[in-house]
């Protein structure tokens, strides 16, 4: 009998499951937004693809989705990139510099493909410098990434040349606004990039090693982990992950804005692996829990803007929801609520 009594029930396991208070929280907002907003569930076909309210959130997320993968794999190995906003700026930029201006739609300065790869690879670059400087150099990452996190905006406005490039080559319209099989392309890349990443970690010992150099960089390397080549690969990963957003972006907006382009987008990836359960001391991290926690920023971004909360106040309300969400997910604090309710007399009112 004693056994059964401490025996968990199959509720109170998944209740400390990590990612349970994320899937919560992301229902319980859609069943907000369903509350006051009937249609809110429902998908249709229209025009040649799916069209819908979730579709909608799923298209808007994808950039954010894939910015939190790779700040996730920077945190794992206990870093932080507060640059990535602007690499998503740059990135923009480059592309919309390389297609030129031509009010044709059908004439580029480059091929596609190449103004494609050239903005990933100047990503890429922005990546491998923080990685070198947190790595090789010995920087505090908050440190090395806020040099290129200010500097980036300058360098995409000089690309830009301090004005908003339009952008009128239709096939790149594909990338951020196009459809596959019914749905947004843009899902379909964030589809990859996840399938790649996570086919590394789980079935390879990259996720043992980006694990290893979290919890404990020195062991790691006595271990004969590559410690410094792990983060730099880290951060070179979060920058091309950065660069695809900031495809997806001017992609969809059809314009590059060199000071306002992924503005803030660096917090919103950071509170999106957060709220997915990765550990910002390194270490342990949920691939899965952050493309919730990024459904969760644009569901909750999606409810406030339906519900009419005005514009001033939404970052107040993010930051509530956000800080209770955490509070949820912090074993100490539910146990400091469950041992106020153990006792004795805590139900005498009532």
């Amino acid at each position: 009998m004693l056994e059964e009594r401490n025996t968990p029930s199959l509720v109170s396991r998944l209740m400390r499951h990590r990612l349970a208070w994320p899937i919560i929280t992301l229902l319980l907002l859609l069943a907000v937004n369903t509350a006051f907003n009937a249609s809110f569930l429902r998908i249709e076909w229209r025009d040649g693809h799916l069209y819908g309210s979730l579709i909608d959130i799923l298209n808007r997320a994808a950039p954010l989705v894939l910015v939190s993968l790779g700040m996730t794999m920077v945190i794992a190995t206990r870093g932080i990139d507060i640059s990535v906003g602007a690499v998503v700026a740059i990135a923009a930029a480059v592309a919309a510099w390389m297609i030129g201006g031509s009010v044709s739609g059908t004439e580029s300065r480059f091929p596609l493909p190449v103004a494609i790869l050239g903005a990933i690879a100047v990503a890429l670059l922005c990546g491998l410098w923080n990685g070198v400087l947190v790595a090789r150099v010995g920087m505090q990452p908050i440190i090395a990434t806020l040099i290129l996190m200010v500097a980036g905006r300058g360098i995409a406005q000089l690309i830009t040349d301090g004005q908003i490039i339009t952008i009128y080559y239709t096939p790149y319209f594909f990338i951020g606004g196009g459809h596959l099989a019914g749905l947004p392309f843009s899902l379909f890349i964030v589809a990859a990039v996840f399938a790649v990443l996570y086919l590394a970690v789980t079935r390879t010992a990259l996720g043992l090693f980006v694990q290893a150099v979290g919890i404990n960089p020195t062991a790691a390397r006595v271990a004969g982990v590559q410690a410094g080549r792990l983060t730099v690969a880290a951060y070179v990963f979060c920058g091309v992950c950065a660069g695809i957003a900031g495809l997806l972006i001017s992609s969809n907006v059809k314009s590059a804005d060199g000071n306002n382009a992924g503005q803030l987008l660096e917090l919103d990836a950071i509170l999106a692996v957060t709220l997915g359960g990765t550990a910002l001391t390194g270490g342990r991290f949920s691939l899965v829990g952050s493309v919730i926690g990024a459904l969760i920023i644009q569901t909750l971004t999606y409810a406030i803007y339906s519900l009419g909360v005005p514009p001033e106040v939404n970052l107040v309300v993010k930051a509530v929801v956000v800080f209770i969400v955490m509070l949820l997910q912090s074993p100490e604090f539910r146990a400091q609520v469950g041992a106020i309710a153990r006792r004795p007399g805590a139900g005498a009112l009532s």
